[in-house]
């Protein structure tokens, strides 16, 4: 029984990898789509998203027949419901790489960023595809130190997001309200894409040291759960 209970624990946390590698691959497309407004990319991702949906079903009925039927304790019950909060999160990474793709089909043929946001959006691009690539790495891994480092790789996120805002308010802005709308959603969905894959590490390092992570913690339940 314990050898099967096991079997279906390492099956969801294949699946979690998987949804997460699909969220780092659409959000990498969808910022492509998003900077040389290509349609055909963004049909992509939004075509796509569908089988981050389809394995987020699978994932929650596993998990949830794990609760009912192998009553977990302990350690093994802390898995479970860390596994059903990751569900969460990447399932909600997928879905915000999907607004990018819907903005960008929206636009088109059109740019949907004025140029001299372009960087900042390529930048955020590339922070967001490495967490989602790292989250894929510590859901398969379940390595706390490198889980506990996602926090630190998304401050780089969190500065360019308020970078934005001082181009969005500067009073040489000249591109109109519908382009800043569009900039402040566009930045808000890659924020938090890059929160969610972080809150993937802190649930990962939960699932291994039994407790959620802070600044003050992390390093020393690590440590003690060697």
């Amino acid at each position: 029984m314990r050898v099967a209970y096991n079997e279906k624990m390492n099956s969801l946390a294949q699946i979690l990898g998987e949804m997460a590698g699909l969220a780092g691959s659409a959000m990498e497309q969808a910022t492509q789509s998003l900077l040389q407004a290509d349609l055909a990319l963004a049909e992509q991702v939004i075509t796509e998203y569908d089988k981050i949906a389809e394995l987020t079903q699978i994932a929650e009925e596993r998990a949830f027949a794990l609760l009912a039927l192998q009553a977990p304790v302990a350690g093994d019950l802390r898995s479970v419901v860390s596994g059903i909060q990751i569900v969460a999160d990447v399932d909600r990474m997928g879905a915000l790489a999907l607004h990018v793709a819907k903005i960008a089909r929206r636009r088109h043929p059109n740019h949907v960023l004025p140029e001299e946001v372009n960087g900042y959006f390529a930048e955020m691009g590339r922070i967001a595809v490495a967490l989602g690539a790292a989250a894929k790495e510590v859901l398969e891994t379940r390595d706390p130190e490198r889980a506990a480092r996602l926090s630190e790789e998304d401050e780089a996120m969190d500065d360019l997001h308020r970078h934005l805002f001082t181009v969005l308010m500067d009073r040489e802005w000249q591109h109109g309200v519908a382009a800043a709308v569009d900039v402040t959603l566009l930045g808000r969905f890659y924020e938090r894409f890059a929160d969610h894959a972080v809150e993937v590490g802190r649930r990962v390092v939960f699932l291994v040291t039994g407790a959620l992570p802070t600044e003050e913690s992390t390093e020393a339940r690590i440590a003690s759960n060697r």
